[in-house]
């Protein structure tokens, strides 16, 4: 065996691990992981209704659902390779989004609503890597204006790794204001979170995002404990949404502050000011703020599904490469484990031609050989590619 080096910078990294009952669990890696040579392949994945959101549990399992009728669900036990059947979660049921694993015992937790919100919530827990579930009962608080937000369409929730609030489950939600439509309310609509210190169980509301008209969001949490809001805009008076919008949290998600308008993401199809969901992960790779973002990259018409790639926590986004150039709609991201067979891949579920959805994989390698945005610099990243030797 011998090793190439391609490149000049090594990232040196020591992982990050969670300890439960007789076992332990390795969250955060090497950038290795996600290296070598450049992997790609994309499986269709449910042929009916809307709303992705994907996962990977503590076990490496990847679980993807989707519903604005009923919440389905598949599962994957060998990295994405194979998909187990579909199975209904929940019916009549709305996607909620949002899906969490509470990574300091292992469960998830789905999130549903009757019908397009504002509208009742259903909270599911499963213990068993999404293999069971079980309707539970939470509570949620309101926010500082009173209103208790809905779920419907957020990015998957996360648990904090760092800081005096490492254990928090945090999810990204919002509030439709007097109503969803007609579009004369969205001005009163507005993106905010919810935050739980207690598994699920009770869950507080974070102080609202302070951009009106926004909805539909993401958060990460970077390696210092900040925590990145990224939104979907669906109107604003003086600043038209065709960016997304973002905010930062030092409190653990409480509030969130310094929100812009950021200029190298595209907020859906460039020729309408209504936005399109989007896809946001940090790569679990120790010290580093390695972010991905997915969406549209068109300027005309809702396709060309795109990765960015920030090196440095949400500063630039300098690298964007395209996984689906036909239809593409909705799309969530999320990562592999390590030391499971999901270990070095990014998975992305989204919406093809409706009503059909697919789950793409690839590493970073393969995301390596996009194109620059201009939006800062790419660095150089090491890989050693391990040849046998004839």
């Amino acid at each position: 065996m011998k090793y190439n080096l391609f490149a000049v910078i090594v990232f040196t990294l020591s992982g990050w691990t969670v300890f439960g009952e007789n076992n332990s669990r390795k969250l955060e890696g090497d950038i290795v992981d996600f290296l070598g040579d450049p992997r790609m392949d994309v499986k269709p994945l449910f042929n009916e209704i809307r709303h992705p959101n994907i996962v990977v549990t503590l076990k490496g399992t990847v679980l993807a659902t989707l519903g604005d009728k009923k919440l389905l669900f598949r599962r994957s036990e060998d990295g994405g390779k194979t998909w187990g059947k579909e199975f209904i979660l929940a019916e009549p049921a709305f996607q909620g989004g949002g899906l969490t694993v509470d990574e300091t015992n292992g469960n998830i937790l789905a999130f549903a609503e009757d019908f397009h919100p504002p509208a009742p919530l259903s909270v599911y827990r499963s213990q068993d890597d999404g293999k069971t579930w079980r309707k539970v009962e939470v509570t949620i608080s309101p926010d500082t204006r009173g209103n208790v937000p809905s779920m419907h369409m957020n990015e998957h929730g996360i648990t904090l790794r760092h800081g005096k609030h490492a254990g928090r489950l945090i999810r990204a939600a919002r509030h439709y204001g007097k109503a969803n439509y007609p579009k004369e309310h969205w001005p009163t609509h507005y993106t905010t979170a919810i935050y739980s210190d207690d598994h699920g169980k009770t869950w507080k509301t974070s102080k609202p995002f302070s951009d009106m008209g926004t909805g539909e969001a993401g958060i990460a949490e970077l390696s210092d404990g900040r925590l990145y809001y990224n939104s979907r805009s669906h109107w604003n008076a003086k600043n038209p949404p065709l960016r997304r919008r973002e905010a930062w949290s030092s409190d653990g998600g409480e509030t969130w502050n310094n929100w812009r308008i950021v200029k190298a993401l595209p907020d859906g199809p460039q020729n309408t000011n209504y936005g399109c969901f989007a896809g946001l992960v940090r790569l679990p790779i120790a010290g580093q703020d390695i972010l991905l973002y997915s969406n549209c990259d068109s300027p005309s018409g809702r396709n060309r599904g795109t990765v960015w790639v920030s090196f440095d926590g949400a500063k630039t986004w300098p690298l964007k490469r395209m996984v689906w150039k036909e239809a593409f709609q909705y799309s969530s991201i999320s990562v592999g484990r390590p030391d499971t067979k999901s270990e070095g891949w990014i998975y992305m579920h989204f919406e093809g031609q409706l009503p059909r959805s697919n789950v793409a994989r690839f590493n970073l390698s393969w995301l390596m050989k996009g194109e620059s945005t201009g939006d800062g610099r790419v660095p150089n990243i090491s890989l050693y590619h391990e040849e046998e030797k004839s």
